[in-house]
Order: structure tokens, then C-alpha cells, then sequence
């Protein structure tokens, strides 16, 4: 578990020194420098967001398109709101399988999700102790529900750095870099298409998370 955290941590660490450059450029000149460093360097990177809540829309409609769909994110709102209800409702008609990927809420104060909650009440005044896991508990509470009528919807749960949000389908992985003074939905969004560097990481992120998880009871 030590080697995953490392390579994560280094991994993003590298990530985030490679698009920096084409990201400085995009806020003058748009998302051309950021597409033709991605296609010299094999990335697959189609944009960077400066805000993770900006790719909703885009995010939705590729989910109405998607064959399968799998998600870890440090919260999961977004997984009750409109955007996904397409996704519960093709579960396993279209859609072959949903995988998600919550933060542990069970585990207490010396787990990753409450090192992320004292992150956030140091910038939100409205985060008090233990509403976090709360929100986490009330969004997977909702995917469990869903998971009982649609078997093609799995849910677990982790305990690993709260630094990150994938979303993938089978064409495109978002990417979300939490930062630790800002919100999920205010932090920056890589946008990474199939085939390519980046989309196989945020694939090889999300399955290795998977494989270290617990099931939803």
C-alpha cells in the first residue's frame, strides 16, 4: 500500500509539471499548446480545466454515450445529481457495468478522508467535524440503493490519499487534482482521451484503488 501512495503522489507530482507549461500558455493563447505537447509526448490530453465543475456538462453528455463507466472521487455528490441519472437508469441495459469508488467513512479520525476534512475546515467555516464522512455516508447510501436493483452497479470503499477525482468511461478519463485550499468542483480537470498516457493512468489509478478496497455491505 506504501509503493501505491508513493507512486501516486509521484505520479501526479509529474502530471502536474507537464501540463503546467501548455496550461500557463492556454490562459492567453487557449488549449492549442496543451494539445500539441500531449501529442509529442504520447499523453492524450485534449484540455486542462481550470475548474473540475466546468466539465459537467461535457461529462454528462459522455455519459450518456458510454458503454461502462467507473468512478472514485473524495465525496460523491455529483453521483446523485442529474447528470448521473442517466447512468443508474442504462445500468446494465447500454451500460455493462458502473464501478464507484467512495472514501471509507467508517474508519475514524486517523483515515485519509478526515486528514481531507481538516484540510477543508481550515478554508470552509461550514465543514464541522465528521460532516464529511456524513456526506460520504448519505451519497453511498444513494449508490447502494441504486446497486439493489441494478446489479451491473458495484460499490466500494477506500482508504488511500483523498487527493484525487477519476471519472472514466471506455472513451475518456477526467482527471480532477484536488488541491488542499479549494473544493473538489474548484480544483483543475485534465481531460484525457483514449488511447493515451494519461487515460491509462487514470485507468491503472482507479483499478489499483479497486483492488485495495472493501465491499459495500
Amino acid at each position: 500500500m506504501n509503493a501505491f501512495v508513493l507512486g501516486v503522489v509521484s505520479s501526479l507530482l509529474a502530471t502536474a509539471l507537464t501540463v503546467a507549461g501548455g496550461w500557463a500558455f492556454s490562459l492567453r493563447s487557449g488549449q492549442w499548446p496543451v494539445v500539441l505537447l500531449s501529442r509529442l509526448t504520447g499523453l492524450g490530453v485534449r484540455r486542462v480545466l481550470t475548474r473540475q465543475q466546468s466539465a459537467s456538462r461535457e461529462l454528462a453528455d459522455e455519459l450518456a454515450r458510454a458503454r461502462w463507466v467507473r468512478v472514485l472521487t473524495g465525496r460523491g455528490n455529483e453521483l446523485t445529481r442529474d447528470g448521473f441519472t442517466p447512468v443508474w437508469e442504462a445500468a446494465g441495459r447500454r451500460l455493462e457495468s458502473v464501478q464507484v469508488l467512495l472514501p471509507d467513512a467508517d474508519l475514524g479520525p486517523n483515515s485519509w478522508l478526515s486528514r481531507r476534512e481538516e484540510e477543508m475546515r481550515r478554508v470552509d467555516l461550514g465543514f464541522s467535524s465528521g460532516l464529511l464522512a456524513e456526506q460520504v455516508r448519505v451519497n453511498a447510501a444513494y449508490v447502494n440503493e441504486v446497486a439493489r436493483h441494478r446489479e451491473h452497479v458495484s460499490l466500494r470503499f477506500y482508504d488511500l490519499p483523498n487527493i484525487h477525482r477519476v471519472v472514466i468511461t471506455d472513451s475518456v478519463a477526467y482527471l480532477t487534482l484536488y488541491r488542499q485550499t479549494e473544493h473538489g468542483r474548484n480544483s483543475p480537470c485534465i481531460v484525457a482521451r483514449r488511447p493515451g498516457l494519461m487515460y491509462d493512468y487514470a485507468l491503472l489509478l482507479f483499478d489499483t484503488a479497486w483492488n485495495h478496497s472493501r465491499p459495500a455491505e
